[in-house]
């Protein structure tokens, strides 16, 4: 008799096995999804700043590229030009970050990095595994006091 109960309840363990195995696949495929989600959101962000920045930087590098044009004119001291050198990198800089390829280029060369020097990458004592979890918060939950109190 106990054969008889034990067929069916053991495919009842396996059916609820697969089920719950897909439910973990389901959730994890969620969490990529929206962990993707996040970090393209924070790109937009980041790069929306960029355009931002860019428009003020902008009108600022005109303004004084103007200024200084200006008054090395009118002074005859062609030194007033130096400042426009380095601002004129940045500004290049700006505009590549906001419309350019600077991102490709990041990522081409993250890329490498990932794939040709992947030992600069790794984690000091390695990734955090759930015993060590556990253990620093056994030890912060004993130090601190107990809250039934």
């Amino acid at each position: 008799m106990g054969f008889l109960l034990s067929k069916p309840m053991e495919q009842n363990f396996q059916k609820q096995q697969e089920f719950m195995l897909l439910n973990a696949r389901l959730q994890l495929e969620r969490q990529l999804q929206m962990q993707n989600q996040m970090r393209e959101r924070q790109m937009a962000m980041q790069m929306a700043w960029s355009r931002e920045f860019l428009k003020y930087f902008g009108s600022f590098f005109g303004l004084v590229t103007l200024g200084l044009g200006i008054g090395a004119m009118k002074k005859r001291r062609p030194a007033l030009f130096t400042p426009i050198i380095p601002l004129s990198f940045i500004m290049a800089y700006q505009v590549d970050m906001a419309y350019g390829s600077l991102i490709h280029r990041m990522r081409a060369e993250a890329e490498h990095i990932m794939g040709s020097e992947s030992d600069r990458l790794a984690m000091p004592h390695g990734m955090p595994t759930f015993e060590s979890i556990e253990k620093s918060r056994r030890a912060k939950s004993l130090l601190s006091p107990p809250l039934d109190k």
